[in-house]
This record gives structure tokens, sequence and C-alpha cells, in this order.
């Protein structure tokens, strides 16, 4: 959603004294001012459920220009791998100051006595909020001119009117893993202006499943993912990336900037058994040659920094890149030069850690490049993609969510368990091989 917003023109409010936001969100920027919704009537009245650029949650309801509400959490949300729960209740009849303003996080209230607020400003009693105006999901209004974009996954985005509930009206722990996790049909009211988003149906992604039926604007390009709050799929880590390198369309897309040493970045979720499957479509020129493959983290903390090392420099038994100029590496030699790839074309790697023989073959476009052995280290392998010294690479990564950029695959094949859409088939030879996702590796990995 990064250059996305969701809006409506909302009517008179049910009730300016209650109110509650509840949203499962995945971050793919940190360390940016990010609107989730946004309730604007001008700029001197408006409300904000969103992250600062510290990374802190930070509610703020505006009035008359001043600041009447504002709970900012000391905590900060730097893990771009998470699914994070939050929800804001607001309900300014209660006595207590205090219970005016609550927020939860993953089910837990954040309070001052442990996880701390940066920042509290309770209203009056009976004081009321606003909640008029326009409706954002995704941005600041600004009277029109939308800025201050969402960068990330959202899912089962809930606002009710005019009633304040708690986190467990809309999650609950699962009784197997226990996991917090979403009600997929919590009962609650959402009152005159109050709207339930769950962000599924593929043909129209900004429907109100509340009830109320409200008709929403959708300015920019909105795509749906499989990534989920109960199966979390992995994406390109912004942490465990070298180099000035942008993430994004749910850091699924990797910008490498020219630098003065190699760049790249590692996938957010690892394994150190089963077959496994991902695809990346080269989406800019290959002016220095993108490398992608898996490596093994191991205990050599160069890798940490610079995943090309562990490609094209690798020690034994580290891992294995192809480059776009064709080479590829295995274990800390070159492996032998083969096909090059360039811009549109589509490379799947097929990881099979689970045979008696470690392999891991490279398909060009659906035609097979190299099948190559290698003998992991202790530790899990990531995927990663990584390019040289300079350039201006752009490589798309799906790891299932069926998208390379804003474009759909053709095909959207699932693996064996019915998880992701890929443009290839992630059974090979009768094999089967799977989408990176955590119920999969709860399974597999």
């Amino acid at each position: 959603m990064a250059s996305t917003r969701i809006y409506r023109t909302s009517g008179t409010p049910t009730n300016r004294k209650k109110f509650t936001i509840s949203c499962w969100l995945k971050k793919s920027k940190l360390s940016d001012d990010m609107q989730i919704v946004n309730f604007y009537e001008d700029a001197s009245n408006r409300t904000q459920f969103s992250f600062n650029s510290s990374d802190q949650f930070d509610f703020i309801v505006k009035s008359g220009n001043t600041n009447t509400m504002r709970l900012k959490t000391t905590r900060v949300f730097r893990d771009p791998s998470a699914w994070y729960h939050i929800v804001m209740t607001v309900d300014t009849t209660q006595a207590t100051n205090t219970d005016r303003l609550k927020v939860y996080i993953n089910g837990e209230q954040n309070l001052s006595a442990n996880n701390g607020f940066a920042s509290e400003t309770y209203p009056s009693q009976n004081a009321d909020a606003t909640v008029g105006g326009t409706h954002n999901i995704g941005a600041y209004d600004n009277g029109g001119s939308p800025t201050l974009y969402w960068d990330g996954l959202l899912a089962h985005l809930h606002y009710t009117d005019g009633y304040a509930y708690a986190a467990s009206d809309f999650g609950e722990t699962d009784s197997t893993s226990g996991i917090w996790k979403p009600k997929t049909s919590p009962s609650v009211t959402y009152g005159t202006n109050g709207f339930f988003l769950k962000f599924e149906n593929s043909g129209n992604l900004d429907l109100d499943s509340s009830g109320n039926n409200l008709s929403f604007t959708t300015s920019g390009t909105l795509t749906q993912n499989v990534d989920t709050p109960t199966n979390n799929f992995a994406t390109l880590n912004k942490l465990s990336t070298h180099g000035s390198n942008t993430l994004s369309f749910g850091s699924l897309r990797i910008a490498f900037t020219a630098n003065t040493s190699y760049t790249n970045s590692i996938g957010t979720l690892g394994i150190n058994s089963g077959r496994w499957y991902v695809e990346a479509k080269v989406a800019g020129a290959t002016t220095y040659y993108p490398c992608i493959g898996f490596c093994s983290m191991g205990n050599n903390t160069r890798r940490y920094y610079d995943p090309l090392y562990t490609a094209a420099h690798l020690g034994a038994d580290e891992g294995t890149g192809y480059f776009a100029h064709g080479n590829i590496q295995k274990n800390g030699s070159t492996d032998g030069d083969y096909a090059t790839f360039t811009t549109g074309d589509i490379i799947s790697m097929y990881l099979d850690l689970e045979s008696g023989t470690k392999t891991m073959k490279y398909y060009k476009n659906d035609s097979l490049i190299r099948s190559t052995t290698i003998t992991p280290v202790a530790g899990q392998f990531y995927t990663f993609g990584a390019t040289g010294t300079s350039g201006s690479d752009i490589v798309d990564f799906n790891f299932g969510s069926g998208f390379f950029g804003t474009t759909a695959v053709t095909s959207a094949n699932a693996d064996a368990n019915g998880f992701g859409a890929f443009e290839y088939s992630p059974t090979l030879s009768g094999v089967n091989y799977y989408a990176l996702n955590t119920k999969n590796i709860k399974e597999f990995g």
C-alpha cells in the first residue's frame, strides 16, 4: 500500500465519546511516519492511528489544533517479519482517566506500569473525539493531498463507531499453539460509520463486511497477499539488509543501489530441513548482475552483513547463488557458467534439504539450468538477493504472494498443502516442494 489509500466521507457519528480501532498489520518499512487509519475533518481536527519515525505506535486526537488525546508507546515496532495486532479503545465516559484510552498489543493491554508510554494525554470525562470527516486507510488525508502512506500489509481492520471493545473481542489465543490469532467473525456492533475490512475478496479488496455495506474508494494499486496473521509468509528482511537497498511491495521487491561493497537482503524465515520453493523475477536492468540463492548463516559473522559473500566467496559447505551473467557459485567455488538471465526472466529455486544428497535446482522460465549438490553447515538456510558494487538492479521475489511487484502470476500454482500462488509448479518430477511460511515450516522445516 506504499502509495495507496482507501477512503470514504463519513456520516454523522453514532457517538463521539466511544469508538474502537482494531487492526492486524505487518510492517515493510522502518523509521518512517506512516498512517494506518486517519480521520480528517481539517488539519486542526483529526485522529490518527499510526507509527512515527521512531517506530513507536502513536495515537492522536487533535481538536482545535490541540492534542486532546494521545498515547505514544515507549515500545518500538521493528520486526518486519511479524504480524502485530493493535487495538485502540476510546471511552471518555469512564470515571478514571486512564480507562478512557487503552491500547492493546497482541492481546495484552499496554500499561504505564509495564510497557510504558512516551507520551500520555487523557481526555476530560465525556469529551468528544474527532471521528467525522474523511475516513482514510493507509494515508494522511492532508486536505485531499494524501501523504504519510502506509507501507506494509493490513488484515481484519475494524472500526466500531460508538462502541468500546477490548482486544479479546477481536482476537483469541490458539489452544494448540498458544499464539494470539484473529476471531474471523467477532461479535461486535459497528454503529453508523463502522466498518470491517477483511481484504480477502480479490475482486473487491475494499469491501465492507460489517453489515453496513459502506462504499470505499481505492486510490492507487491495492494487491491481495496470502501472507496472513495465521500463516506468516517469508519476505525480504529490512533488518538483514546490507547497503542502501530499498525494499518495497511488502518487502518482496529489492532495488539495489550502487555501493562501495556488495549489497544484499536476506529472507525473514530460515529452514534446516524439508523441501522449499521460491521464485524471483528481474524487474530492472541487470547492470551489475544480481545474484539469488540460499545461504547458511552458520557461525561466520560476515554472512549477516554480506550474503553475496556466501555466494561469490563462500567457504566450504555454506550455500549457493546464481548470477545473472550465468555463473553459479557454491561452497566457495565456481560451479560453472550457465544461461544468463535478464529483465522479465523468472528464476525458480527448488531447495531440497530432505534427501540424503542435498540439492538446489535452478530453473529459468521453467527450464532446468542446473541441479547442484550442497552440504549445509549447522544453522538455518535463508533466501537472499544480492548484487555487486554498482548498478541499479531490481528483483521481485515471490514466496507465494502470487505477485511480482503489482503484476499477478498467470498460473497461480499452489503447493501440495494448498499454500501460495506461483507462476510455475512447486511440484517437480512428482516431488513436492513447499512455500516458505510458518505452517509449512512447522510441518517440515
